[in-house]
């Protein structure tokens, strides 16, 4: 077994325990920093443009990924898709959101260093981790570019990267597929797995608190309060003649 196989064999799962473990513990020592650190009072302009750019785009980009991991070739084959025709939507549409991700993210750094109370608020690790995510979103739009033939030959992950991903979470490691991948796909794929190892222990951990209950909750109702007047209970409302 090569160096490269050994690397992509053991590696993913040191990822993956890092990242569950280093989950459970912001959660159950630092609760009260599971949080964004929202920066909407210093400045909300850029803000506005910036977030939803950034939050819809990773949206798509982690559907992309996951059709593209999970979905095995010989699925998209029997219903008809050509590989021709998988590369082009995954091109036009990887292309898309990647480059609104892209854009949103650098509006988010941007300001966060042209804003002084924004910058302020801003800690080496938030650093760290923008650092990381744009280099992560720059690599994943180069194999886009690649696995499209826009940017040299055509290069099918779905023959190398995808099975070993599959193979990854299966417990039976194919590393030498993922060896066999252009050295892009080994930049992008090594940046994530350091993205995911310092997840937990930046404001990222935030996308595991998503309102989900906020759909199931009960109304709430709400009554107004009256100016209490003489002989009156506060909180009710006079009461208004009929017809």
């Amino acid at each position: 077994m090569s160096a490269g196989e050994l690397f992509w064999n053991v590696v993913p799962y040191v990822t993956l325990a890092i990242f569950a473990i280093g989950t459970w513990w912001r959660y159950r020592y630092d609760k009260f920093g599971w949080t964004t650190r929202s920066s909407q009072l210093y400045e909300h302009r850029l803000l506005r443009i910036g977030s939803p750019l950034f939050h819809f785009g990773i949206l798509v980009v982690i559907v992309g990924h996951v059709i593209g991991l999970v979905i095995p070739q010989s699925w998209t084959d029997a219903v008809g898709i050509s590989e021709e025709a998988y590369h082009f939507q995954a091109l036009v549409l990887g292309a898309i959101a990647g480059v609104a991700t892209l854009v949103g993210a650098l509006l988010l750094v941007y300001r966060r260093r042209t804003r002084g109370p924004v910058f302020t608020a801003t800690t080496w690790n938030d650093k760290l981790m923008y650092a990381v995510l744009l280099s992560a979103i720059i690599a994943g739009l180069t194999t886009t570019l690649l696995g499209a033939g826009v940017v040299g030959e055509v290069s099918n992950y779905r023959e190398t990267v995808s099975p070993w991903f599959r193979s990854i979470w299966i417990l039976q490691p194919r590393g030498d597929l993922m060896a066999q991948a252009p050295l892009a796909f080994h930049i992008h794929v090594g940046i994530a797995l350091v993205l995911f190892a310092l997840w937990p222990f930046t404001r990222l951990v935030h996308a595991f608190s998503a309102p989900v209950a906020y759909l199931f909750r009960p109304y709430i109702v709400y009554r107004s309060r009256a100016v209490a007047r003489e002989g009156e209970v506060v909180g009710s409302s006079p009461r208004r003649r009929g017809w």
